[in-house]
């Protein structure tokens, strides 16, 4: 039975201040199936490109609720969507998803009975598909965060928790800005927790296991800080390696507790949201046609990121996490 080719939507994020996008014109002649293809009203305003435009090339613009009865949902943030639970039996979900921290975000997919394949799970040759948004997300909250201090970090002592592509971005930043920067790996965080107080500014750049009970900063510890003292929390995990941590957004992005500014957004990538959305349309473009023509069983990649089918979870990671 020749089954036909599937529609991919892709919806404009309802998240305060997402800008980033999943697919940018210059990526849409690489598409085979571009006809396929179909956008929210406004979706490339950003970029400068009118829905006529769009259409001209090919592809279709249509409403958010057309754009939801697409069979195949594109959107980066989508574990941060209101609509999960309203899709169909049969769809298909591609974006960062999270499933595996939220239990709410798992219960809405196995409800709807989509399938989900989720970017955090996509990795090619040992590497992140989408390390560079990765980093970028590391750049933009060092770079965001000073503008908020007034400050430059330049000559100032700087932790940095991790060495992941997070971790890379923002020393990158730091050290252009000359910041004395130490990075502490995970096997380092017994070192950290007696070293943490000489820093004027923290950057927390691991991804926190739930399970845990411990945290590398207690809140009550952070009195012993220097003056001024910054913590930027790219995590961005509620009470996780920084217990006083509370997600912001980019409209109001920082706190203040005994003294020290917390820098906590969730999503600091679409900061710079052009530069993020050239990087994650460079490998989202690599697997669309796979969708559309039914062969995403072929790739590798999106076979391994396959987290939920049918209803059923898949990614058994997500139930030993959720029941620790």
């Amino acid at each position: 039975m020749n089954l036909k080719n599937r529609t991919v939507g892709f919806p404009i994020s309802r998240k305060e201040n997402e800008r980033r996008r999943a697919l940018v014109p210059d990526d849409i002649a690489k598409i085979k199936g571009k006809n396929n293809l179909c956008f929210e009203y406004g979706y490339f305003k950003e970029f400068g490109m009118s829905d006529l435009a769009i259409e001209k090339m090919g592809c279709s613009v249509a409403s958010f609720d057309e754009i939801l009865s697409c069979d195949v949902i594109c959107d980066p943030k989508i574990g941060d969507a209101q609509y999960l639970s309203s899709l169909k039996e049969g769809q298909i979900i591609f974006g960062w998803i999270h499933a595996t921290q939220n239990r709410d975000i798992t219960d809405s997919i196995l409800i709807s009975k989509c399938d989900a394949y989720a970017w955090e799970n996509m990795y090619e040759f040992g590497r992140h598909t989408f390390y560079k948004n990765n980093e970028i997300a590391g750049e933009a909250a060092i770079m965001h965060s000073m503008t908020l201090t007034g400050t430059l970090p330049t000559g100032k002592s700087v932790a940095v928790i991790g060495n992941g592509n997070i971790a890379r971005g923002a020393v990158r930043i730091l050290t252009l800005l000359g910041a004395n920067v130490s990075v502490y790996t995970r096997k380092l965080e017994d070192a950290f927790r007696q070293e943490f107080e000489q820093f004027d500014i923290i950057v927390n750049c691991v991804l926190w296991d739930t399970s845990r009970k411990d945290h590398l900063i207690y809140a009550d510890e952070l009195k012993k800080m220097r003056k001024d003292a910054l913590i930027v929390d790219i995590s961005c995990d509620r009470c996780g390696a920084i217990e006083s941590s509370i997600p912001t957004s980019i409209e109001s992005p920082v706190y203040m507790v005994d003294g020290v500014m917390h820098y906590v957004v969730d999503h600091t990538p679409s900061i710079l949201y052009k530069s993020a959305s050239v990087s994650i349309s460079n490998e989202v473009s690599k697997f669309l046609d796979a969708f559309i023509y039914r062969e995403e069983d072929k790739s590798d990649v999106l076979a391994k990121s396959l987290i939920i089918k049918d209803g059923t979870i898949i990614d058994k990671r997500i139930s030993e996490f959720q029941h620790r």
